[in-house]
């Protein structure tokens, strides 16, 4: 799994809608992410960690193609606004171009 920037993220996810257009799908998923990158110790050596501010792992996955970004809480509302975005303006694009196609059979 590849860790992008945030901006490097949305551009990635974009190729990824665009590659399962017509067949497949994308599983995107958010999960609370508190900074560790080693497991919990067990129950006979409790380890305090407070980690400094609560962060949001979101992954992003097409059969074997998988990326993922971390973004802090207070940036998720921003983060969520400008992927909407995104998939709105390429949704937009795509429709447009159905619409004409659409029109160019009913008047042939």
């Amino acid at each position: 799994m590849v860790l992008l920037e945030n901006d490097a993220f949305l551009t990635e996810l974009t190729r990824l809608f665009q590659k399962c257009r017509t067949t497949g799908s994308v599983v995107i998923t958010l999960k609370k992410y508190d900074g560790r990158t080693k497991p919990v110790p067990r129950k006979g050596h409790p380890e305090t960690f407070e980690p400094a501010d609560n962060k949001c792992l979101i992954r992003a996955s097409e059969g074997k193609s998988k990326i993922s970004t971390v973004i802090s809480t207070k940036e998720v509302i921003k983060f969520q606004m400008r992927s909407e975005a995104f998939h709105l303006k390429r949704t937009c694009l795509f429709c447009r171009r159905i619409q004409t196609c659409c029109e160019r059979t009913w008047t042939a």
